[in-house]
């Protein structure tokens, strides 16, 4: 299925019913009095954060949402019914924005999580209402309240534990097939990554984390250049970054601590949270380096690079280095927060529903 991971949509909440101006007309019973009932309040429409689902491509292909108008008022003191809410299911990660106001509605990050994002109008008050000692035959009623109508920005962030950034080609796709149930297209060209990959990284008997591979940076992507700018925003959910580095590039004239050095440059560019998250330093392709010269090469990219973080030497291909690896990322995952919390702040004018 192809990944959506933005869609724009305009939701319209039911109208409530008017109510009903009537008077009881029965055999001998001249004065009856008002009978007029209440419209029915007007559908909402509500958004649900759903587990099962991973794209918003459903949002792409209709984008306009309205729930029902509640039922008008009628005599012999019939109320009308209310209308039923619209339900709309994103995947679990999604952030709704209001689209005029920029404002953020609701940051859904469980499953079963919801949010009225339009509410529907309350319906309006028959003349039964309008009864009392000095007014015995009441000829108002009111109409029902207009639902709420919102243009609405849909942006999902993939939920991760551990994010994967690189250049193209630095071996993530590989990394994340080698320790996961991912199977991503694998290619020894650039970009073969066109969209995040989820993958479950077992470390043991009930022991696991999920692990993110996002497309690859160049310099320039905080601005829009390449694919990885359209992706970074699913990285502020992850709690651990692998930044892998390329130690023996194909090209001979390409540095790997330049390299490294750019998309540092490129995260601090785009978001400064993510720039200061956890960041470990994985030199991948050790394999294709020879045994004699992995040691210098090792540490002249750690000398040059300075990097405070962990650094860890491994080959993703041969499988080299790699159970360590998951251990140490499983400890570390365990010992952040194991709450998630949202990236965004929600409007408190967007609350879930209580009907």
């Amino acid at each position: 299925m192809k990944f959506i991971d933005e869609a724009r949509i305009e939701v319209v909440a039911g109208n409530g019913g008017n109510g009903c101006v009537s008077f009881r007309r029965e055999k001998f019973i001249p004065f009856g009095g008002p009978d007029g009932g209440d419209g029915g309040r007007g559908g909402s429409v509500v958004v649900e954060a759903d587990s099962n689902l991973n794209t918003l491509i459903d949002f792409r292909y209709q984008r306009l949402f309205r729930a029902r108008n509640g039922e008008q008022g009628r005599g012999s003191d019939c109320f009308g019914a209310g209308a039923e809410d619209t339900l709309l299911r994103v995947p679990v990660g999604t952030v709704i924005r209001d689209e005029d106001t920029g404002e953020v509605v609701a940051d859904l990050t469980k499953s079963g999580e919801r949010v009225v994002v339009a509410r529907g109008g309350q319906g309006g008050m028959g003349n039964l209402r309008f009864k009392s000692s000095t007014n015995r035959a009441p000829r108002q009623s009111t109409p029902g309240e207009p639902g709420e109508q919102h243009r609405l920005h849909l942006e999902l962030k993939v939920l991760a534990d551990v994010g994967l950034l690189g250049m193209p080609n630095a071996g993530k796709s590989t990394l994340i097939t080698a320790v996961s149930n991912a199977r991503p297209k694998i290619a020894d060209y650039p970009f073969t990554t066109l969209h995040p990959q989820l993958g479950v990284v077992r470390a043991g008997e009930g022991r696991s984390f999920v692990i993110a591979d996002i497309p690859g940076l160049i310099e320039g992507a905080a601005e829009g250049a390449g694919l990885g700018h359209q992706f970074l925003r699913h990285l502020q959910r992850t709690r651990v970054l692998l930044h892998l580095v390329d130690i023996a590039p194909f090209d001979p004239d390409v540095d790997p601590v330049k390299e490294a050095r750019a998309i540092v440059a490129e995260l601090k560019k785009y978001d400064a949270d993510l720039a200061a998250k956890p960041r470990w330093l994985i030199l991948n392709k050790i394999d294709m380096v020879p045994i004699d010269e992995r040691g210098e090469r090792i540490a002249s990219i750690k000398r040059r690079l300075r990097h405070k973080g962990p650094v860890y030497a491994i080959s993703a291909l041969a499988r080299e280095g790699l159970d360590q690896l998951i251990n140490d990322l499983y400890t570390a995952v365990q010992r952040a927060n194991p709450d998630l919390v949202p990236t965004t702040t929600p409007d408190p004018r967007f609350t879930a529903d209580d009907d």
